[in-house]
Formats: C-alpha cells, structure tokens, sequence
C-alpha cells in the first residue's frame, strides 16, 4: 500500500474533518509545527537515559496528538479526544518537580552542555514557534483555549527539563 494519495500535488490537503485547504494556511502551520515539535521531542527522547524522563517525554509526544487533531479540525463536533484542565495541571507539577530538583534557579543559561539537554532546548524554542503560529490561528479560527494554554505550559517543562538536563548550568554573561 502506497502512502501517496496525490491530492496534495496542487498544494492542498485535506484537514481532520474533511475540509481541503492550502497547504501554507495557518491552521496547517500551526499543527505541522506541532508534528515537527513531537520529532523534536523524539529525538530528545533518544538521548534521554532516565526513564521516568523518557516515559514522561513520550506520553506528552501522544498528548501532542491531541494537539494536532484540534487544530486539524474546523468542526469541533468531530474532535473526540480534547485537552483537560487536568493535562495543563499535570504539566505544571512537571514544571515544579524539575526547577524545584535545581532549587529553583533565576537567570538565563547557555544551553546545550550535553546532546539531551541540547535537544531538550531545540524542542522547548520549537515550541515555542508553534505556540505562535496558534496564536496566528487563534485571531482567525476559534481555537481550543485549552490548547494554547497546554502548548504555553508545555514550553516551560520543555525548558524544566532542559535545564535539568545540563551537565552544567553556564550562566549567560553579557
């Protein structure tokens, strides 16, 4: 079975619930850049040697399907799966579970002093962007509230991790 369906070639695709839009849409932006933050975070993933890390990495890389669909779909009707007020609260107690290991520390770092905490801050900025290009979407499509609340929340563990991670905390000097 072959993965090509060649709908594409006029530079259109087809969203969740049907509908056929242009391939540089912000709503196709904004999920693609979702689906390129959850290869981010694969590839982070492989480098991570702590499991607790590397199962709690990969359940967010599911979560982030979720994600995707509700900003992959104009009918909302058609979504089943949401975000939850208990998915963002889950994402904080990360948050304070890997600052609170550093003692909660202030100021900017120089990331990347091993290839995890590297990858970690690639993911964290990508994410970053797709938080953006929701934001986009937002001010033209309604936009799951939730979602862009989930994608903020998911930044700063991305960065709780990352910094986590460095072998060393090399502080910025100006």
């Amino acid at each position: 079975m072959g993965i090509y369906t060649k709908t594409g070639d006029k530079g259109t695709t087809s969203l969740f619930d049907g509908k056929r839009i242009s391939k540089d849409d912000i709503r196709v932006e904004s999920y693609g850049t979702v689906d390129e933050l959850g290869t981010f975070m694969g590839l982070a993933k492989s480098y991570v040697n702590d499991k607790e890390m590397y199962d709690t990495i990969q359940e967010i890389q599911n979560k982030l399907f979720t994600v995707a669909t509700n900003l992959a779909t104009e009918d909302d009707s058609k979504v089943k799966f949401h975000i939850l007020e208990e998915d963002i609260l889950n994402l904080e107690k990360l948050i304070d579970k890997y600052m609170g290991a550093l003692n909660d520390p202030t100021g900017f770092i120089v990331p990347g002093t091993n290839k995890k905490s590297a990858y970690l801050h690639v993911a964290r900025t990508v994410c970053r962007r797709a938080e953006r290009r929701i934001i986009s979407l937002s001010g033209v499509a309604e936009v799951d509230p939730l979602v862009i609340k989930y994608v903020n929340r998911l930044s700063d563990v991305l960065y709780a991790m990352g910094r986590y991670s460095e072998e060393e905390q090399v502080k910025v000097k100006y």
